[in-house]
């Protein structure tokens, strides 16, 4: 069958190539098979030749809008219709051409997304393409990427980007990144490798572009050019990092993208443990009690996703040592998936287990179904061999059947059973359906029911594979089908619902036939089959029994039941879902049945639904449904027996004259009515037979006047009609031709679990007939003919009508358009024109949907349309509060425009369900379309239905114009629900037409006319409502559209004026806060030039058109100020926002905006003083120079970093600073961190020497926008206000230094020089010596922006700047306060931040002075250091003197008394020491060193080391009387050098381990507790904690595996000590240390050797509590699998146990305190008994049985060793309890006596 199949599916048509006339790449096959499929391929041949016409004309014309850009969209549409069926070179020239449009400098933010778009789908399918088909260059793509999301403009205001900008670039970064040439990957290096500076931000950027762009899919002998340039360079950075920065997750992108694209080519061996280390520790597990977390390690930690992809690459191979580490991974967190634990890390886990095995799925599909393709194959020797799958799915079965019942659902256990059921059935459905069973009998536990469920549903396509391995799954089926049939219970709605789902699942794959008969009649049967046959005589049973629960089901839903008399009607939501369940259930079943037990059930069903009457709201739609879904399965034997029946009913109920004016109606009538509404819905031409009874019931009850009743007859007509007029598949039965054949020569046993065919799907299709047709028409003659007439006489007032008879009749028109729409051709008639200038034919493309238009008879559609429009003008004028009507007829006008037989929401549902079943029932690992038939089915209808919906782009004709212009006029009628219906339809509709919205805009805007007085409250707020629009569809405010935003803004502002506009209605209030709201978010800059290349005619034309924009709203401003009194400042806010967003960096303002903007920075209301103003830019020149020509030295062969020879010159010398005119002139500037320090760029930039660059501003050479900002901030009097404004507060507390503000002072500063400093000065020193919080804020602000605006001025102008700023800070900082001291902080960061350290000695220099002086008290001097700290951290390498100098000025000074002082010298010593950092080819940094710092501190802390016991005589209260001696000094070192440590945990690269090591001991005797010490001992307290936390900090630290047995050595020599509480705490340290670096220690034999001895012998500590913190130690490592329960430690433990007792004394002598030897070692023996039984909580492995029974002998002993046993008794109750039953089976008979004995023994009591 597969070769058969393989080769049907690899030809091609040739008959199709014919008509097409090429090959086309990958097309949709769904096409194929709709019942008009031959006529496509003309149709899509005629589309595409279209669009590639059209979208060649507009490229060369150069017009991107409105061409380029319509004919792109509809090229994405044909992609969603047809799939890419196209040539291979129309392929590579539609991306190309894609690709230049995509890179065109300055295009337009929202075009280049759809481009974008468009790009990455026709990218989608890379086995399409090879790389020698098709080449892209990267630098396009990466100068788009920087201008965008590095925009240097954009936090200024003038360039506004869309949230979904960064995503969309990046997949198509992704997309391309396949093509990028060979050469590619070294050009990037050279790129971005200037950019690796640790300390600087721009390492984040390099790591995070090389993550996106290196390319890793390129054949292997090209790898030279690959990744091989960067691995091991990446690779060593990653494994030297060890505090977590934020690029270390970019790396882990990196390494597995590269993993996954070349198994087999890269070796990861030398990795492996480092790599299993590190992904366990990104799942910040707790461990141990007291846990401190560090911040960052939540929040950067790996990816999930990226880390399953990199294990799942990295899984098989010779060794296939990985699968060794994920046992060991599995094992060491298995207890967590335990569903008793919870914690915020539990997701994580839950998601590890959920995509593993999807992972490896895709990689065994790939290596042994996938087609082959360009890309290169698997090499053999790395293919997951059998054997490996088979110890991948074993490691990951205890986990995921702990994880099944866990608190967060099993949804994620169940999708990962799903794939590991694909890989194994064998080993993996077995378990569960153990769980399964018993889960089904217990009526206790429903949580368990559902979860079982769920898991079975996943796994049923493997159940009934039979597979090789798994041939007894089928026997499963019916037995478990019976066993959930309880679970249809009408009291527990959530196990009701997932036995629906279990059971449709399981019926959709197995076909319902008794097929018990065959037995007798073949001999040729397996056993297996024998046994599915005798079986299946319960199907039958089955099916009664489920309707019976059905039955009851509904019985007990009936609204009597359910509601008090006085509650809604209406079903309740989750009715409404049991309702679906239900009846989607039971027409599965029904689909399945064979014939003999579907007549059975239909009898059954038919008997229920006639011998009662229901109500029609709850338990009425239920039968209904049932009978539907018999009726659609088999509809001539249905309707034989409903249609007749319901008929006559109604007949004889309505014979009566009176019935059709009752207002209630018999209840009988009604059931009936809706009975036959339902049955009728069934395939069209077997209700032919009955359509003189169908007409003549239509004719008795449409007219009824009980409006339940002629609804319901609605309904009726409405499903005749679509029976016959809709074209869809008849049967969805899972195999082809269904099962009425005899069994001689069909067995349908053997199609259990069958994937449908894609190829002889054999659908049967309903399309119309002329039979049907000529029906339709004359149903539609019949009855809707006459109410249209009624209605036109009635809307031409020749003719009354009452409300409920107009309803009525609008009603029967709706359900006719909705049965017929799709016969009726949709409207048509003149195009309107000149809507928008275009020199490429903007048509409309015409879909075939299976119609062929009768034109000879009427259109329907147009009747309707005109007596609709008739009727609503007639309303509108006479009765405008008849809702009802007006609600029916917006609805009318909604389908007459886009209605063609399906509605787009129902289309939408529709399809998310198909994804959910297609994922839940999928087979990822064959792949090929292996889905059930009735799934392909529904996926060719829905291909039907998204053709019938597909109108985007339509032409927008006259008939449109008019309806739209009705709706308009409705959307702003007087009653608001009329109104917001009927917007809904209006901004569906201006989606729908071409350029519609200039027509409609202008209307809209009529109405917010200042000048028009006729105006209602009403329409006013319609107006607004429809400018601001829904939050799917168009904003008319935010049109991508100058012309249309020029008519919008300003009449927004304008219509303040508006006599209908009145601000004390808050509704109208809010309206205009959302319209401002919404434009200032959705706004994106609007390209001006929309040319490929510019134009001049054209761009002329734009700037016309600019200022024209700009000036009218200017102007409209200038007005609106001059009648302030009328005009709220509500508008002027509105209106300087709307201006604000028009800023832009490629097009200067005009001068009026200038001085509008100018003037409103000193505007009386707050809220527009807050609207900054942005000076631009002036170009500088830049020129190359060679950083060796500098420096003169040559830079080395390969890769050196840091501090070398070569970037000397750059590093801040106090002996050589620029002094004078001449120095500054000749000094090569580099004002960005990190060049040099990596390596050099290929070109290094710098600013040309100053007599090249262009003149400073001054009187002559301005134009007039710089001559008005020159004008006003030399005005004393306008910068006095300014400085008044910006110094007032505005939230109290809540203010921080305001960077736009900061940017307007350098933006100034740098554009005029020092023009305006002459005024300022006196303001800022007034300022300065005003120490409100305030004030200082406003003068740190100006000061900032001064010193990064003088970056380019004269070394005289810069001097006397210093001069006179220097004074002014000194005095400033003299005054800081709480409020103040972070802003001072961020100014003096801000001001050194990218700039050269020796342009700013000045400043760095006055820091340095002396930050400790003292003199303000302990407060300012944190500050002075924390201000300090903010400029030199900014500063990172480039400072080392600096560093040592601050450093050697702090040493003395470490012993600080107070605790802020201590925190602030801990934070400080963290940013001297970060530069000295330990990475990979990075030279020893000319900052001060750790080592030499920690050797200096240990000799002052000798003291505390040396003296031992005696400590507590020492602490004395700090100001009390006591010696002073070295003693006490060191303590308070102590406490900073503590400090330090915590604050360096988080932030620095690598962790100084042989430092802090030296300093374990000390930390390990002061977490000690002291009892004997005095009270008054807070800083002792304090102390302690510390300690405390720098342990814990310490002990997760991530460790290189040669500091391993150095740490173990200290620990060895600490465990020695005298002191119980260092040998308790090494223990708890111990634990997290080996927990945290697992793997690596693992790796390590002599390493583990060494845990194992220290646990042991600590075991046998004399103190209790080290004893049993080491059995608790023990059976941890046991659990996680660090060390084997191995045969020697038991025979240990038990050798121990049996160590005798001494005697007991006599009474009358003195008992010993202290405990013998002997008993020390007796109790050592049993605790680490107690320590293996309890490190298997939940399960019984084999040696534990005999460990039990050896503790049970101590249950008598002296106390501890009793307490021990009672402990670990009880504990192994509890946790073995809840699966009791499994665990029994493995212990003797003997055993069980001896364990329940002592589990319920009296002694358990005492």
């Amino acid at each position: 069958v597969h070769f058969r199949k393989r080769a049907r599916k690899g030809k091609v048509f040739p008959e199709q190539a014919e008509i097409l006339g090429f090959v086309p790449q990958k097309e949709i096959v769904y096409n194929k098979l709709l019942p008009y499929g031959d006529k496509l391929d003309r149709e899509s041949n005629d589309i595409l030749a279209q669009i590639k016409g059209n979208l060649g004309r507009a490229v060369q014309l150069r017009e991107l809008w409105p061409g380029v850009l319509l004919w792109t969209r509809k090229l994405s549409t044909y992609l969603r219709l047809y799939g890419r069926k196209f040539s291979k070179e129309d392929h590579v020239l539609f991306i190309k051409l894609l690709y230049e449009l995509v890179t065109i400098p300055k295009l337009d933010i929202s075009i280049m997304q759809s481009f974008a778009r468009l790009l990455i789908n026709l990218l989608k399918k890379k086995e399409l393409l090879s790389r020698d088909d098709l080449e892209l260059p990267w630098r396009p793509l990466y100068d788009l990427y920087e201008s965008i999301l590095y925009s240097k403009t954009e936090h200024l205001g003038l360039n506004w980007f869309p949230n979904s900008v960064e995503n969309v670039l990046k997949t198509l970064v992704k997309s391309c990144r396949l093509y990028f040439p060979e050469s590619a990957t070294q050009e990037m290096l050279d790129e971005w490798r200037p950019l690796l500076c640790p300390f600087d931000v721009t390492m984040q950027k390099a790591i995070g572009y090389f993550e996106l762009f290196l390319p890793t899919i390129m054949p292997p002998e090209q790898h030279h050019k690959g990744f091989k340039l960067w691995f091991d360079e990446m690779m060593d950075l990653w494994v030297s990092v060890q505090n977590l920065p934020a690029w270390e997750g970019n790396l882990v992108n990196i390494f597995a993208r590269l993993a996954n694209d070349n198994i087999g080519y890269v070796n990861w061996d030398p990795y492996i443990p480092k790599i299993f280390t590190r992904i366990l520790r990104s799942f910040n597990l707790p461990v141990g009690t007291s846990q401190m977390v560090i911040p960052r390690y939540l929040t950067n930690s790996y990816e999930i996703g990226h880390v399953v992809l990199w294990i799942s690459s990295m899984l098989g191979g010779p060794q296939n040592q990985v699968q060794t580490q994920l046992n060991g991974l599995f094992s060491s967190i298995a207890s967590f998936y335990h569903p008793s634990n919870n914690g915020r890390w539990l997701m994580k886990l839950m998601k590890l287990l959920q995509r593993l095995p999807a992972s490896v799925v895709r990689r065994l599909h790939r290596e042994r179904y996938k087609k082959p393709c360009w890309i290169t194959p698997v090499p053999a020797s790395h293919r997951l061999s059998d054997q490996d799958v088979t110890d991948f799915v074993e490691s990951m079965k205890q986990p995921v059947l702990m994880a099944m019942f866990s608190k967060t659902g099993s949804m994620d256990a169940a999708q990962a059973l799903q794939n590991l059921a694909l890989m194994r059935p064998e080993l993996v459905i077995p378990p569960v359906l153990e769980k399964t069973y018993p889960a089904m009998e217990t009526l206790t536990e429903p949580h368990q029911l559902t979860a079982t469920l769920s898991c079975m549903i996943g796994m049923a396509r493997s159940l009934l594979s039979r597979g090789r391995h798994y041939p007894e799954g089928p026997a499963h089926v019916l037995p478990l089908l019976m066993r959930a049939l309880p679970g249809v219970d009408p009291n527990d709605f959530s196990k009701c619902m997932i036995t629906f789902q279990f059971i449709a699942t399981f019926t959709t794959l197995v076909p319902l036939v008794d097929c018990s008969s065959a037995l007798h009649e073949k001999n040729d049967l397996t056993e297996m089959e024998r046994e599915l046959c005798s079986a299946s005589a319960e199907f039958e049973d089955f099916v009664l029994q489920f309707m019976d629960r059905c039955f009851a089901l509904i019985d007990s839903s009936t609204l009597e039941q359910t509601r008090e008399e006085t509650e809604t009607e209406k079903m309740t939501h989750l009715e409404s879902l049991v309702e679906l369940g239900l009846s989607s259930t039971f027409s599965t079943i029904l689909t399945q049945c064979s014939m003999e037990i579907f007549k059975v059930a239909l009898e059954k069903v038919f008997n229920f639904a006639t011998t009662n009457i229901f109500e029609t709201r709850v338990a009425g739609r239920m039968v209904a449904d049932m009978c539907r879904a018999a009726s659609k399965c088999h509809p001539a034997e249905s309707l034989r027996l409903f249609v007749p029946h319901c008929c006559n009913a109604i007949t004889h109920l309505t014979a009566n004259e009176d019935v059709s004016n009752e207002e209630e109606l018999d209840k009988e009538l009604i059931w009936n009515l809706q009975l036959l509404s339902e049955v009728t819905r069934v395939d069209g031409e077997k209700l032919l037979p009955y359509r003189t009874q169908l007409v003549q019931t239509l004719q008795l009850t449409l007219r009824l006047r009980c409006k339940q009743g002629y609804t319901l007859a609605c309904n009726l007509l409405h499903h005749i009609l679509r029976s016959t007029a809709l074209t869809y598949p008849t049967d969805y039965c899972s195999v082809p031709g269904g099962f009425n054949r005899p069994l001689q020569e069909y067995l349908p046993i053997k199609d259990w679990g069958r994937p449908g065919d894609l190829w002889n799907l054999e659908i049967q299709w309903h399309v119309p007939s002329a039979e049907e047709t000529a029906f339709v028409f004359y149903v539609l003659d019949l009855l809707l003919q006459p109410e249209l007439q009624r209605l036109q006489k009635y809307a031409q007032g020749e003719q009354e009508m009452s409300r409920d008879d107009v309803l009525q009749s609008l009603c029967i028109v709706q359900h006719c358009l909705l049965g017929a729409g799709s016969m009726f051709p949709p409207l048509d008639g003149p195009t309107i024109t000149g809507l928008v200038p275009s020199m490429v034919s903007l048509e409309e493309t015409k879909l075939y949907i299976g119609v062929d238009y009768d034109e000879s008879r009427e259109n329907y559609r147009e009747a309707i349309c005109k007596v609709m429009r008739q009727l609503l003008h007639y309303i509108l004028e006479r009765s405008e509060d008849d809702t009802k009507s007006l609600f029916a007829i917006i609805k009318i006008i909604s389908d007459l425009m886009h209605f063609r037989g399906s509605h787009k929401h129902e289309f939408d549902s529709r399809w998310k369900s198909f994804t959910l079943v297609k994922k839940s029932m999928e087979n990822r690992l064959h792949g090929k379309k292996q889905h059930i038939r009735a799934l392909l089915i529904d996926r060719v209808l829905l291909q039907h239905e998204m053709r019938k919906l597909l109108v985007e782009g339509c032409e927008y004709k006259t008939v449109h114009q008019n309806l739209l212009r009705d709706l308009l006029r409705l959307s702003t009628s007087t009653y608001s629900q009329v109104r917001s219906k009927a917007q809904n339809v209006l901004f569906t509709a201006l989606g729908t037409y071409n350029f519609c919205c200039r027509d409609i805009t202008p209307r809209v805007l009529e109405l917010l006319e200042p000048t028009r007085t006729d105006v209602t409250q009403q329409q006013f707020k319609g107006a607004l409502y429809c400018l601001l629009g829904n939050h799917c569809g168009v904003c008319l405010a935010n049109l991508h559209d100058w012309d249309c935003i020029a008519q919008t803004w300003p009449a927004i502002v304008r219509s303040g004026l508006s006599s209908a506009m009145s601000l004390e209605k808050p509704s109208i209030v809010r309206l205009f806060d959302d319209l401002a709201d919404k434009v200032h978010r959705q706004y994106e800059t609007i390209g001006i030039d929309f040319t490929v290349s510019s134009v001049a005619c054209f761009l002329h034309f734009v700037h016309k058109l600019w200022h024209n924009v700009e000036l009218e709203q200017g102007l409209a401003l200038q007005q609106d100020k001059n009648q302030d009194a009328v005009q709220p400042w509500k508008f002027e806010h509105i209106a300087i926002g709307f201006l604000s967003l028009l800023l832009r960096d490629d097009y200067p303002l005009p001068a009026p905006a200038v001085l509008f903007f100018v003037q409103s920075l000193n505007h009386d209301a707050l809220v527009v003083r807050k609207v900054r103003f942005a000076g631009l830019k002036r170009e500088r020149k830049k020129i190359p120079v060679s950083p060796c020509d500098i420096s003169g030295v040559t830079e080395p062969e390969g890769l050196v970093a840091g501090d070398r020879p070569g970037n000397d010159w750059l590093q801040y010398h106090g002996d050589s600073l620029p002094s004078t005119q001449q120095d500054w002139d000749h000094f090569c500037f580099i004002e960005k961190t990190h060049w040099g320090y990596y390596c050099w760029p290929k070109k290094l930039m710098v600013y040309a020497p100053a007599a090249e660059q262009p003149k400073d501003l001054s009187a002559e050479n301005m134009n007039e926008r710089e001559r008005i900002i020159c004008d006003h901030f030399t005005d004393p009097m306008f910068i006095k206000q300014l400085i008044e404004f910006l110094s007032l507060e505005d939230r109290k507390g809540k203010d921080k230094f305001n960077p736009r503000r900061f940017c307007l002072f350098k933006g100034l500063f740098r554009n005029y020089s020092d023009a305006f400093l002459p005024v300022l000065k006196p303001h800022m020193e007034r300022l300065a010596n005003d120490s409100h919080e305030s004030t200082q804020r406003c003068v740190a602000e100006i000061i900032a922006g001064l010193v990064r605006g003088s970056k380019h001025w004269s070394f005289s102008k810069v001097e006397a700047l210093w001069k006179f700023l220097i004074p002014l800070m000194r005095t400033a900082l003299s005054n800081i306060t709480i409020e103040t001291y972070a802003d001072w902080g961020t100014c003096v960061a801000t001001a050194c931040e990218s700039r050269d350290p020796r342009k700013l000695h000045w400043l760095l220099e006055m820091l340095m002075e002396c930050p400790l002086s003292g003199e303000g008290g302990s407060f300012v001097d944190a500050c002075h250091l924390y201000v300090l700290q903010g400029g030199l951290a900014q500063q990172e390498w480039r400072v080392p003197e600096l560093l040592h100098r601050l450093l050697s000025y702090l040493e003395p000074k470490l012993t600080q008394v107070y605790k802020n002082v201590r925190e602030r010298i801990g934070s400080v010593l963290t940013y001297i020491f970060m530069i000295d950092v330990n990475l990979p080819y990075t030279l020893p940094t000319k900052s001060p060193h750790i080592a030499e710092f920690t050797e200096r501190i240990l000799s002052q802390l000798k003291p505390l080391i040396e003296g031992d016991e005696e400590i507590q005589n020492h602490v004395v209260e700090e100001n009390g009387v006591g010696v002073q001696d070295e003693r006490t000094q060191a303590i308070k070192l102590l406490k900073t050098v503590l400090k330090w440590l915590m604050a360096s945990a988080g932030r620095s690269f690598s962790t100084p381990v042989p430092q802090q090591l030296q300093l374990l001991p000390l930390l390990f005797k002061w977490i000690a507790d002291f009892h004997s010490v005095p009270v008054s001992l807070h800083l002792y307290d304090e102390l302690k904690r510390d300690a405390k936390t720098c342990l814990s900090l310490m002990s997760q630290g991530l460790l290189y595996p040669e500091q391993i047995p150095m740490v173990l050595k200290v620990l060895h020599e600490i465990a020695g000590s005298s002191s119980w509480h260092a040998r308790f705490s090494v223990l708890t340290y111990l634990q997290t240390m080996v927990f945290y670096n697992l793997f690596t220690i693992l790796s390590n034999e002599q390493a583990v050797q060494d845990v194992r001895a220290l646990v042991i012998r600590l075991l046998e500590d004399e103190q209790l509590e080290v004893r049993e913190m080491a059995a608790t130690t023990l059976s941890g490592f046991l659990q996680c699998n660090f060390l084997a329960m191995d045969a020697s430690m038991q025979t240990h433990f038990e050798a121990l146990c049996k160590t005798k007792l001494p005697k007991k004394r006599k009474r009358g002598s003195v008992v010993d305190t202290i405990p013998s030897v002997d008993l020390v070692r007796r109790h050592a023996g049993v605790l680490g008994l107690s320590a293996c039984i309890l490190s298997s909580p939940y399960d019984v492995p084999t040696w534990m049985p005999q460990l039990l029974m050896d503790l049970s002998a101590h249950l008598n002993d002296t106390q501890p060793i009793e307490m021990t046993v009672k402990k670990t008794l009880s504990n192994f109750r509890r946790t073995h309890h809840d699966n009791w039953l499994e665990h029994k089976q493995q212990f003797t008979d003997d055993q069980l006596v001896v364990l329940t004995d002592l589990l319920v023994s009296p002694c358990y009591y005492a």
